[in-house]
């Protein structure tokens, strides 16, 4: 049996629960749905189950019991991966350790060190820690527009577009460019997505970030600079919108391949 954990964030109009659902019903696939605020992690009665996470709350109950469902239980993605997306901090360190192209970027408590990273660079990209959906990005050109810290900030890349790879399984099976005339390209902030091929230089950077993770499947967003891609963040309950790719079936055959195997 496969235990979904809904995405909150899905609508009647864009239901990324729903649309894997649909697939897993089309293969004959047991499931069924797994309230999260409605379970007491420490007796929860699963025990070597595949429980699937399309998407979390923000909060610690929610964590915690995903971590505690973790040590008997197969958990895609897994809480670990889950947390390491969610702080841009992590995801940072997480790939600067493994070797993989990303903006300069500075995570600052000393606001002396926070202007001079701005002054180097001329203009900085502030993301909140823990933002989402492109929600809380600014462009800051002066000191005095940096707000009250402390502060995620890059370096901006002039572009017009950036793209996302959805990687699953370790493999990068579809992507998109995003383009719009605003700072950010993001779906939810106006962006128009264009499904795209993945290139040999797309496909070995978007891989290796989700090597770097550790996570089963994610969305890969890229900008591309003189020296080629790099990586601007790491979504681990990503939206596959505009994609050419079947990512709901590609995402419901991996969740029944992985519970095959718990079985065998």
């Amino acid at each position: 049996m496969i235990h979904i954990i809904p995405k909150p964030t899905d609508t009647p109009d864009d239901n990324s629960t729903g649309a894997v659902i649909r697939e897993l019903e089309r293969a004959d696939a047991p499931y069924s749905i797994l309230d999260l605020g409605a379970v007491d992690p420490l007796d929860s009665g699963l025990e070597n189950e595949l429980v699937w996470v399309c998407g979390i709350r923000q909060d610690g109950h929610q964590f915690e019991t995903l971590n505690v469902l973790s040590l008997q239980n197969r958990v895609i993605n897994t809480p670990e991966s889950i947390v390491f997306c969610a702080s841009k901090v992590m995801t940072t360190a997480l790939l600067l350790a493994n070797g993989v192209r990303t903006p300069e970027t500075a995570y600052i408590q000393s606001e002396a060190q926070a202007r001079e990273f701005l002054l180097r660079h001329g203009k900085a990209v502030y993301k909140p820690l823990y933002g989402y959906d492109g929600n809380g990005i600014r462009l800051v050109t002066r000191p005095e527009e940096l707000g009250p810290g402390p502060w995620y900030l890059q370096e901006y890349i002039p572009n017009d577009r950036d793209f996302r790879v959805f990687v699953l399984g370790g493999e990068a099976v579809g992507a998109i460019a995003r383009v719009s005339d605003s700072l950010m390209h993001n779906i939810h902030q106006g962006g128009i997505g264009t499904p795209v091929p993945i290139d040999e230089e797309m496909r070995a950077i978007a891989e290796a970030s989700a090597s770097a993770l550790g996570i089963d499947y994610c969305g890969v967003d890229l900008l591309r600079d003189r020296e080629g891609y790099t990586v601007l963040e790491v979504n681990g309950t990503p939206n596959w919108h505009c994609m050419a790719a079947p990512i709901p079936k590609l995402l419901a055959m991996y969740l029944i391949e992985n519970e095959r195997g718990m079985r065998a």
